[in-house]
């Protein structure tokens, strides 16, 4: 039985890209998906295949941002025994796998030059060889392939051979980001709510509010659907009641992270500290630069002193010195400072 690939949305953004992949499925050539990420280019891909003449046969989604380097080539390729250290048998590669389906080559930007060059022959040729092979394999294999960047700019950086661009670029199909399917977030957030609300047991998925859907169709959504399933999936899972009134969009703005005055002793915050609490004063043009810096230097000891309640680690962490550093800066300025204790 045919495969039945879900797609979900109804804004005319949406409807359009779907009606273009049908289309597009129809004819047996490469296909290049462009789009951001998570916005569903490996859903595109499967239903590219499943709507294909190819359905029947296998369909294989490749992450070459997912493989080292130093395995892609084997891993789409194949490799014969003893072509490499670890090859103890003949394997076959991806390309073989997907003959007479489709390989779906996510992150295309991730594939070395040189597997890029093999890349190129196989569409072109259709055919592959293994890694320490002296003969071709004939495959009969549909390449879809999927990168997040625009591809004209990796062949303008050197990042993507400008002849396996052309070759994959039959047709170049742009996944709409999130932003742009007006209607659909509301419509997907409803729907990801139902499956969650679902999946923990609940009998019925807690309804959004005016405020809250609000919320999430300000909201731009960069990691678009992926993003979206997330941030639906918490908002459910920490409902109490049968109306979601909140969305958390950061799930890093917990109340349980420390404020900067709190800072655990010896631990470097990731974030830059607040511009209100260790913003430096603008130098006078008045000074010299040695006068300006070493009054920079004061002002943010200072200021990091009185974060952190005059403990001195918790002041290097504020500042992104070590303990050292900050006692060598202190010790520097020790007569302009008024640190109301002892030099640490």
């Amino acid at each position: 039985m045919k495969a039945v690939v879900e797609a979900l949305g109804q804004s005319d953004a949406f409807l359009a890209f779907m009606e273009r992949v049908s289309a597009v499925a129809a004819v047996d050539r490469p296909v290049l998906l462009v789009g951001e990420r998570g916005t569903g280019k490996e859903l595109a891909a499967s239903r590219l295949h499943f709507h294909s003449p190819r359905w029947e046969r296998p369909f294989v989604p490749v992450s070459l941002a997912a493989l080292p380097r130093s395995l892609v080539e084997a891993e789409l390729f194949g490799h014969e025994a003893g072509a490499f250290t670890g090859a103890l048998k003949r394997r076959a590669g991806r390309f073989e796998a997907a003959s007479g389906g489709t390989l779906f080559l996510d992150e295309l930007q991730a594939a070395p030059r040189a597997v890029q060059e093999k890349l190129l022959r196989a569409v072109e040729y259709g055919t592959v060889e293994r890694v320490g092979a002296s003969e071709a394999i004939a495959v009969d294999t549909r390449v879809v392939a999927a990168t997040n960047i625009d591809p004209r700019q990796l062949v303008r950086n050197g990042r993507m051979l400008p002849d396996l661009l052309d070759r994959l670029a039959f047709a170049v199909l742009h996944v709409p980001p999130l932003r742009a399917r007006q209607g659909d977030i509301a419509y997907l957030a409803e729907r990801f709510a139902a499956r969650f609300a679902a999946e923990l047991g609940r009998p019925a998925a807690p309804a959004f509010s005016a405020a809250a859907l609000r919320t999430l169709s300000a909201h731009t959504w960069p990691g678009n659907i992926r993003e979206l399933k997330n941030t639906v999936e918490r908002a459910v899972f920490d409902a109490r009641s049968a109306r979601i009134d909140h969305i958390t969009l950061d799930p890093f703005a917990s109340p349980h992270v420390p404020p900067i005055g709190e800072v655990q002793e010896g631990v470097t915050p990731s974030w830059p500290p607040e511009a209100s609490s260790l913003s430096p004063p603008s130098p006078s043009p008045s000074l010299s630069l040695p006068d300006a810096v070493a009054a920079l230097e004061i002002s943010l000891l200072r200021k990091a002193l009185a974060a952190s309640g005059g403990n001195p680690r918790r002041a290097a962490a504020l500042l992104g010195l070590s303990y050292h550093q900050f006692r060598g800066q202190y010790r520097k300025h020790a007569a302009a400072l008024d640190a109301g204790g002892k030099a640490p």
